[in-house]
C-alpha cells in the first residue's frame, strides 16, 4: 500500500469515528451505559459479519488460547469503546475529543518507555504545552461550577490507545524483522464482546426506543467496526505516532459536526485548551518533517 493511500484510509477512519457525538446527541431514551452496552453489541456483530467469511472458526483461535497479546490488546479496545461513550454522556462532544487529543503525545511516552524511541526537545515541549491546554480547560470548567467527571472518563480512552497503539507497532516490527506475525482483528472483536459484558448489567433494563436502536446500530457498525479494523491494518503501513497525529482529525471533524448537527457550542474555554493542544501537535509534526 502506498503512503499516500495509507493517509487517506486513516483520515477517513477518523471521519467515521467523528459521527458518534452527533448521533448520540439525536438519541431518545438510551442513556449512559445502555448507549454503551448496544454500540458495543452491534460493533461485535458487525465484526462477526466482517470476519467470520474470511477466518472462519480460526477467528476464535488466539481468543480462545489465551493468547496475552489478543486479550491485552481486547482489553484495551473495550476501555476506549466504554470510557468513550460513557463520557459522552457526562460532558460535551468538544470536552471529549480535547481529552482524547492528547493521544499522540501519551504514544510518544509510551514507545519512549517500552520501546526505547527516543524523543526529540520539540516533542517534550509539544508535551508540556498540550498539558498546559488541558489543566486550563479543566482549570476554567471547575471554576465554573462543572462536573470534570466527563473529561477524567474521556482521558481513559487516550491512555488505552496509546497502550494499543504501541503494543500494535511493536508487533508490526517484530513481523517486518522477520519473526512471527500476529493476526490483531480478533482483538478489535474481543474489545467490543468484553464491553458488551462488562456494561449489561450497569444497563439493565434496556429502555432503548427503536429509532435508538437504529442510530446505535449505525455507530456499531460504521463508526466502530469499520475504521478500527482499518487502524488495526494501517499500522503496518504506519507508524503509531502518525496514527496517532492523523486521528486528531476526530477532533477537528467531531466538533464540527456536533456543533453543525446537534447545535452544541464548544466553550471558550475548550476552544482554548484545544488550540494548545492541536497546535503543539502540529508544530511536533512539522518540526519533525523540516529535521
Amino acid at each position: 500500500m502506498s503512503h499516500p493511500r495509507a493517509v487517506a484510509l486513516m483520515v477517513l477512519a477518523t471521519l467515521l469515528w467523528s459521527i458518534a457525538g452527533v448521533v448520540t446527541r439525536h438519541l431518545d431514551a438510551a442513556r449512559s451505559f445502555e448507549v454503551t452496552f448496544l454500540r458495543s453489541l452491534f460493533n461485535a456483530l458487525a465484526l462477526l459479519l466482517l470476519l467470520l467469511p474470511l477466518r472462519g472458526a480460526a477467528l476464535f483461535r488466539d481468543i480462545l488460547a489465551g493468547n496475552r497479546v489478543i486479550w491485552f490488546s481486547g482489553l484495551c479496545w473495550a476501555v476506549m469503546y466504554t470510557a468513550f461513550m460513557v463520557a459522552l454522556t457526562l460532558t460535551s462532544v468538544a470536552n471529549v475529543l480535547v481529552a482524547m487529543a492528547t493521544g499522540p503525545l501519551l504514544t510518544a511516552l509510551s514507545a519512549r518507555i517500552f520501546l526505547g524511541h527516543r524523543l526529540p526537545a520539540r516533542t517534550w515541549i509539544a508535551i508540556g504545552v498540550a498539558g498546559l491546554g488541558i489543566a486550563w480547560m479543566f482549570g476554567v470548567e471547575v471554576s465554573r461550577g462543572a462536573s470534570l467527571l466527563g473529561s477524567l472518563v474521556a482521558l481513559a480512552v487516550p491512555l488505552a490507545s496509546s497502550a494499543n497503539f504501541t503494543l500494535l507497532q511493536q508487533r508490526a516490527g517484530t513481523a517486518r524483522d522477520g519473526g512471527e506475525a500476529q493476526d490483531m482483528p480478533p482483538a478489535v472483536l474481543l474489545g467490543a464482546l468484553l464491553s458488551a459484558a462488562v456494561t449489561l448489567p450497569l444497563a439493565w433494563p434496556l429502555q432503548a426506543s427503536g429509532h435508538d436502536i437504529g442510530l446505535l446500530a449505525l455507530l456499531g457498525a460504521v463508526q466502530l467496526a469499520i475504521p478500527c479494523l482499518l487502524v488495526v491494518r494501517l499500522t503496518r503501513e504506519l507508524p503509531a505516532a502518525e496514527i496517532a497525529l492523523l486521528a486528531l482529525l476526530e477532533v477537528i471533524f467531531g466538533v464540527l459536526l456536533a456543533w453543525a448537527g446537534a447545535g452544541e457550542v464548544p466553550s471558550d474555554s475548550t476552544l482554548a485548551g484545544g488550540a494548545l493542544v492541536l497546535g503543539a501537535l502540529a508544530a511536533n509534526h512539522l518540526a519533525g518533517r523540516r529535521a
